[in-house]
């Protein structure tokens, strides 16, 4: 089933039908594409606890004017985290869950913030009303929230009770007070409301000495230079550092190079794509850290396009999970655009829930080296390396082509490099096309988040709508290749809005996200 929109007055895209709804009706209310992407994050954060919410972090791109502004709101480790610690405990990375360490303090209530402190232009409480209700009111538990509650571990199962009492079947009415009530508190009174208030005072308990009142009172998000790449006779943008989004840049800059196949069903295709992939990713857990000067790395991964070789596969040793996050994308009738990704990382994320409110705790810290003196190494205010990569595309004269991004944990840069590859040169002129197309991904053996760092190489997983000659074809070539069920979730929810010279819009929700819509006014 594919999700497809046209529209010359507004458009939004995001995983979940009622979220789309929400940003549609604020684009009704007169509202920008920035007060539309609030009012979609706020109802996926309501609805799927299982991707994102208030508990996460956010990195957001927009588009207005004829420029591109580049917000991260990565959440920074709490004064009482040690990587000395962790160490000594035993630890050879940062726990995966149970652990208030891998929490950073949620950066996605100071994203809100300052996205509507620039570029909102309705009030927060008429921003906001669409989640109040499906808080308050109920709303249809959808079939992913579900399966993701029944797959929790046992130990952390009681964290999620009155969401498992609730969410039983697909449809069964589900109401969340708490979040709920956190939401109205932030419309009234801002960040101070959530950092300093009643979620800011349950996550500082259930720290137990991991944060600092101060850590909580700094909470901010920073507007900071994107990062962008000339290819095909566009610029393609993402977020910098901390943020991954110089992966698929880089490859861009090396598949530009090579002598791409006409067709993408050509198992050449995949195979170059996977190899510019490795070649500037397989040593990121290195050069990946919330300092790191990604616009002067991206050349030196690019160069490496004369490594690709274009009949083997590449032999390294692997030094990314998957992903459980949400992006969604808008743009609106004066062709304003909002590009949006909030993420717990994994899942649940923690599988830690702030009692009183009831919302879940990400664990992107998860990103961060616990090994003494590495780059990325955790210490208290310092970002950890994300997956998060949101992605937005000009024309060459400087207007707005696309929105578009995924979740996707480690496959994130991949999944991007797909869909661009498949806009920008072989001209695919619907995005819902390019959105559905089967992918390939690079897959760590255990977590997804381990593409780079487990001991043993990557493996490609197949989709199962790719192209039938993709398996047989990487094999030969010395992938180790795993076929994988048609739209498999696994490979990411990808949205994707494109704007026509004319001012029309195209948009496509990925069919993976099975609940996810694209709709225009």
């Amino acid at each position: 089933m594919t999700f497809r929109a046209h529209s010359r007055f507004g458009m939004v895209a995001s995983a979940d039908g009622v979220a789309t709804q929400a940003g549609t009706h604020i684009l009704a209310l007169g509202g920008n594409a920035a007060d539309a992407a609030l009012a979609t994050n706020a109802a996926m954060a309501v609805v799927a606890p299982h991707l994102c919410g208030m508990g996460g972090d956010l990195f957001a791109l927009v588009y207005i004017d004829g420029e591109v502004h580049a917000l991260d709101a990565a959440g920074r480790a709490g004064s009482g985290v040690s990587a000395a610690q962790l160490r000594a405990e035993g630890h050879t990375e940062m726990p995966f869950h149970g652990d208030m360490r891998t929490v950073t303090v949620p950066g996605a209530v100071a994203g809100w913030m300052s996205l509507h402190e620039r570029f909102g232009t309705l009030p927060l409480t008429t921003i906001f009303t669409p989640a109040f209700r499906l808080a308050e009111e109920g709303f249809p538990a959808s079939p992913l929230l579900v399966g993701s509650l029944a797959m929790i571990k046992p130990a952390y199962a009681p964290n999620f009770a009155t969401l498992s009492r609730q969410a039983t079947t697909a449809g069964r009415l589900v109401q969340r007070e708490g979040v709920g009530r956190t939401l109205r508190a932030i419309a009234a009174s801002g960040k101070a409301a959530f950092y300093q208030g009643e979620f800011g005072a349950g996550l500082f308990s259930l720290g137990e000495g991991v944060y600092s009142r101060t850590d909580l009172d700094a909470a901010s998000a920073d507007w900071v230079t994107p990062l962008s790449h000339a290819v095909w006779g566009h610029h393609v943008w993402s977020i910098p550092a901390p943020s991954q989004g110089y992966l698929f840049l880089a490859a861009l800059g090396v598949v530009e190079q090579l002598d791409l196949p006409d067709d993408p069903l050509d198992p050449q295709w995949a195979h170059l794509l996977i190899e510019a992939t490795t070649a500037v990713s397989h040593d990121r857990p290195n050069v990946l850290h919330d300092a790191a000067d990604l616009a002067s790395l991206i050349p030196h991964l690019i160069a490496r396009a004369t490594e690709v070789d274009p009949s083997l596969a590449s032999v390294r040793p692997m030094l990314t999970n998957d992903g459980d996050t949400t992006y969604l994308c808008t743009v609106d009738r004066n062709g304003m655009g909002v590009s949006l990704i909030n993420s717990n990382a994994s899942g649940f994320g923690s599988l830690l829930v702030e009692p009183s409110t009831g919302i879940n705790l990400h664990n992107r810290g998860l990103g961060f080296s616990v090994q003494q003196g590495h780059p990325a190494e955790v210490a208290p205010g310092r970002k950890p390396p994300h997956t998060l990569c949101p992605a937005l595309i000009t024309r060459a004269d400087g207007s707005l082509l696309s929105v578009l991004g995924t979740m996707g944990g480690d496959a994130q840069p991949q999944i991007m490099l797909q869909i661009i590859t498949r806009l920008l040169r072989h001209g695919h002129s619907q995005p819902w096309q390019a959105v559905d197309a089967g992918r390939f991904a690079l897959r760590g053996p255990v977590t997804g988040f381990d593409t780079w760092t487990a001991s043993r190489p990557a493996s490609v997983q197949v989709e199962g709508h790719a192209p039938e000659n993709w398996t047989n074809g990487l094999a030969d070539r010395g992938h180790a290749v795993e076929r994988r069920a048609r739209f498999d979730s696994g490979f990411g929810h990808a949205h994707c809005i494109v704007v026509r010279d004319d001012g029309t819009m195209d948009g496509g929700a990925d069919s993976r996200s099975v609940v996810g819509s694209c709709a225009g006014l």
